[in-house]
C-alpha cells in the first residue's frame, strides 16, 4: 500500500530514451507520445527529480565537497577535489561545475510547457482517472520548485547566471545573457512562494503515499536559504539590512508553521518520514559504496584497494566544545581548555555529543572493535598509500556501521542524504536576526523570538548548554561555530566560508593529530597535514571556458579568473 519514491530509479526509468532532446523522431517515443499516458507523464517528472544531488559528491570515490574546505582532507592527493585546496583549477580545468543542471532546468521547462496541453480524457472511465488528474495538478508545482532549486545551486556557484525559464532553441540558448544574482534570487523566491501555496505538507495518504517528493516545506526552506545567501557578505556588499530582515522573516514563516520540530536523535540516514526535523531528504537504494570508501580500511575486508576517503581535520575537531560548553583546542603544548572536568587522558570523551556522531577518533568503539589511530595502531598508517587516515581521524557521519563486507554477510543498506532540516531554519533565523537587529537578545514585531533563543534551541536539542556571549560580533562567531558542528558533512561549511567571506583566514592550513602511545599514556600533537592555496577569486566558480566559447554573452568571466 505504500512505496518509497527512490529517486535513483529515474535513470532506470529513462534508460534507452533521451527525454531531454526531442526532435519528434529521437528514441522510441515522440514528445507527444510521452504526454499521452499517466505513467509516461510521471516518468517525465521523475526525470527532473533525477538530477537531485547524490549527497555533496564532487569526485569519483565519493569525494565530499567538505574535502575542499577546512573540515576534511581527501585520501587521494591527485583527486580533482584537491584543486579547491591547491589552486590548480581554472575556467579550463574546472571542478564541480554542475553545468549539467541546465539539462535539469531544460527538462523542467519542457515539462511545464507540455503539461499545459495534457488531455487524458480518453481514460475518463478508468476508476483511476480522478486520482491521476489530482496528481497531475500538483506536478507543475513540483517541477517549478525543483527548477528553482537547480537555479539556486548554479547561482551560489557562479553568482550571475543564465536563467532560462522557457524552452529554447540551440541558437537562443547560446545567445542568452546572464541575469544578475539578486534578480535570480527574486525569481527563486517568487517561485517558492507560489509553489508553497499549492504543494501539500506531505504526501501521506495521497500519491500512493510516496516519499521523496517536494512539499510546501521544501519550497519554504529553499526560499529561506536563498534569501540568507542574498543577505550574506559575499552577495550583499553594501550590508543592506533589509536583506537580513527578509531572510529572518522567511525562516520565521517556517517556524510559525508548526510542521517541523527538532529531534534529538540522529537524522543522517533516517528512514523516510522517521524524523520530524527532516524537511527534505534524498532517498537512495541499498549500497555499500559510501562505506567502502570511508570505513577504516581494515573493516572493508579488502574491498578498498586504492586511496580514497573523507577524513575530518583537527580544524573541525577544535570546533567541537566540551560537554560543558568550553572551547578546547589541540595546541603546540597539547590540549588547551578551561573546562575543569576535562580528562587529558581521554580527550575525546566529555565532548559535545555531536562529536561522536560526526567523527571516529582514537579509542572510540566501532563494529565491536576500537579505533586505533595512534602510531602503530590498527587504523594508523604512516602514508596515504597505506590507505590510512592522513589526519588521524575517520568519518562517522552518514556511515552505516552495520554495512558488512564479509562474503557470508555482504550487507548493503539504504542511505538518505539530508537536503533541508529544521535546525537549519533556526540557525538561519538566528543569524539573520542578529545581523538585522544588531543584538542577539533583541525582538521586534513579528520577530518575537530572539536570535539567542533560536540558537540555543539547537544547542539544547544537541544536549549542549546555551551560548552566553554578548554583543553582535561575538554572537556572530558563535552562530558560525554552530553551523559548522551541527551541519558537519551536510554540505554547508564549503559554502558558508564563501558567503561569509572568511575563507582567506580559514582555508590555508589543514591540521591533523599524531598520537604516541607509551607506558604512561598517550601524547597528542597537532601536525600540519597540508598548506592550501586561497585566492579571493575562489569565492565564485569560474564560468567554464568551453561555455564561453559557445556563448559569448556569458561574459564577463567572474572576477579574477
Amino acid at each position: 500500500m505504500k512505496k518509497l519514491f527512490y529517486l535513483l530509479t529515474a535513470a532506470l526509468l529513462l534508460a534507452g530514451c533521451n527525454f531531454l532532446d526531442f526532435d519528434e523522431t529521437s528514441g522510441d517515443y515522440t514528445r507527444e507520445d510521452m504526454y499521452k499516458s499517466y505513467d509516461n507523464i510521471q516518468k517525465m517528472l521523475t526525470n527532473i527529480y533525477g538530477y537531485m544531488p547524490s549527497k555533496d559528491i564532487v569526485d569519483v570515490s565519493d569525494a565530499m565537497r567538505e574535502c575542499g574546505c577546512d573540515d576534511a582532507e581527501f585520501g587521494d592527493p591527485d583527486a580533482s577535489v584537491q584543486r579547491f585546496g591547491n589552486g590548480n583549477w581554472s575556467a579550463i580545468t574546472t571542478v564541480d561545475t554542475k553545468w549539467s543542471l541546465y539539462n535539469a532546468i531544460r527538462s523542467a521547462n519542457e515539462f511545464l510547457e507540455s503539461i499545459k496541453t495534457v488531455d487524458l480524457s480518453v481514460n475518463q472511465y478508468d476508476n483511476r482517472y480522478g486520482q491521476w488528474m489530482e496528481h497531475i495538478a500538483l506536478y507543475p508545482y513540483q517541477a517549478r520548485a525543483l527548477r528553482a532549486y537547480y537555479i539556486f545551486e548554479l547561482a551560489r556557484r557562479y553568482g550571475d547566471i543564465v536563467m532560462p525559464t522557457t524552452m529554447l532553441s540551440i541558437e537562443e540558448a547560446n545567445s542568452m545573457a546572464k541575469t544578475p544574482f539578486d534578480e535570480v534570487i527574486d525569481f527563486v523566491v517568487s517561485e517558492c512562494d507560489e509553489c508553497a501555496q499549492n504543494l501539500p505538507d506531505s504526501y501521506m495518504n495521497m500519491l500512493a503515499s510516496e516519499y521523496g517528493r517536494v512539499t510546501r516545506g521544501f519550497a519554504m526552506a529553499l526560499k529561506a536559504k536563498a534569501l540568507l545567501y542574498a543577505a550574506s557578505p559575499l552577495f550583499n556588499e553594501s550590508g543592506d539590512k533589509t536583506k537580513w530582515q527578509k531572510a529572518a522573516q522567511a525562516a520565521k514563516d517556517i517556524m510559525d508553521l508548526g510542521l517541523f520540530r527538532l529531534d534529538p536523535a540522529e537524522k543522517a540516514n533516517s528512514a523516510a518520514n522517521a524524523s520530524p526535523e527532516v524537511i527534505f531528504q534524498i532517498l537512495r537504494s541499498e549500497s555499500q559504496s559510501f562505506e567502502k570508501y570511508n570505513f577504516p580500511v581494515r573493516f572493508t575486508m579488502g574491498q578498498r584497494t586504492y586511496m580514497s576517503g573523507t577524513y575530518p581535520t583537527q580544524n573541525l575537531v577544535d570546533a567541537f566544545q566540551t560537554a560543558g560548553g568550553y572551547d578546547i583546542v589541540l595546541g603546540a603544548d597539547g590540549w588547551q581548555t578551561d573546562d575543569p572536568n576535562f580528562d587529558v587522558e581521554n580527550p575525546y570523551d566529555g565532548r559535545d555529543p555531536r562529536f561522536a556522531r560526526t567523527i571516529l577518533a582514537d579509542g572510540m568503539p566501532f563494529k565491536s572493535s576500537v579505533i586505533e589511530t595512534f602510531v602503530g595502531g590498527a587504523d594508523y598508517s604512516a602514508t596515504r598509500q597505506d590507505l590510512g587516515t592522513p589526519t588521524g581521524y575517520y568519518l562517522r557521519r552518514y556511515i552505516l556501521e552495520d554495512t558488512d563486507f564479509t562474503p557470508e554477510a555482504n550487507i548493503k543498506l539504504k542511505h538518505s542524504w539530508i537536503v533541508f532540516r529544521y535546525a537549519e531554519v533556526l540557525l538561519s533565523y538566528a543569524e539573520a536576526l542578529n545581523e538585522y537587529l544588531g543584538n542577539p537578545d533583541a525582538t521586534d514585531g513579528p520577530f518575537n523570538i530572539s536570535a539567542r533563543a533560536a540558537l540555543n534551541q539547537v544547542r539544547e536539542n544537541a544536549g549542549m548548554p546555551g551560548v552566553e556571549v554578548s554583543g553582535q560580533e561575538a554572537f556572530r562567531n558563535a552562530i558560525q561555530r554552530e553551523w559548522r558542528v551541527e551541519f558537519a558533512f551536510e554540505d554547508h561549511r564549503f559554502w558558508d566560508v564563501r558567503r561569509w567571506k572568511i575563507a582567506a583566514d580559514s582555508q590555508k592550513a589543514i591540521y591533523g593529530v599524531q598520537i604516541l602511545a607509551g607506558a604512561d599514556g598517550k601524547d597528542y600533537s597537532r601536525v600540519l597535514v597540508e598548506n592550501r592555496t586561497w585566492a579571493d577569486r575562489m569565492y565564485l566558480y569560474p564560468i567554464p571556458q568551453s561555455e564561453l566559447f559557445c556563448n559569448t554573452n556569458l561574459g564577463p568571466q567572474n572576477p579574477g579568473w
